[in-house]
């Protein structure tokens, strides 16, 4: 029991120290990531020419990703949304 206890523990501080550091690189990273991931469908000037709210983001992001295959984790999703919201929000 302890050492179930133990290994839990331990991959808790593992896995917490990976989410702090993806926290930090993220809004560095959110531009590359936008373009790469959103240019493999259609032109990066479509959504650089919109204005939305973050909702609006949220649902255009989470409709090209539920409905049209595009292929992005949850996390990718979030910070495409965020600097979506923040570069070209309404």
């Amino acid at each position: 029991m302890k050492k179930t206890i133990i290994c839990l523990v331990g991959s808790a501080l593992i896995a917490g120290s990976g989410i702090a550091l993806a926290a930090e690189t993220s809004a560095q990273d959110a531009k590359p990531l936008f373009e790469q991931k959103c240019s493999m469908c259609h032109s990066i000037e479509k959504p650089k020419s919109m204005k939305k709210t973050g909702s609006e983001w949220e649902a255009t992001v989470m409709r090209m990703k539920n409905g049209h295959g595009a292929q992005l984790t949850d996390a990718e999703a979030k910070l495409i949304i965020e600097y979506l919201s923040k570069n070209y929000g309404s």
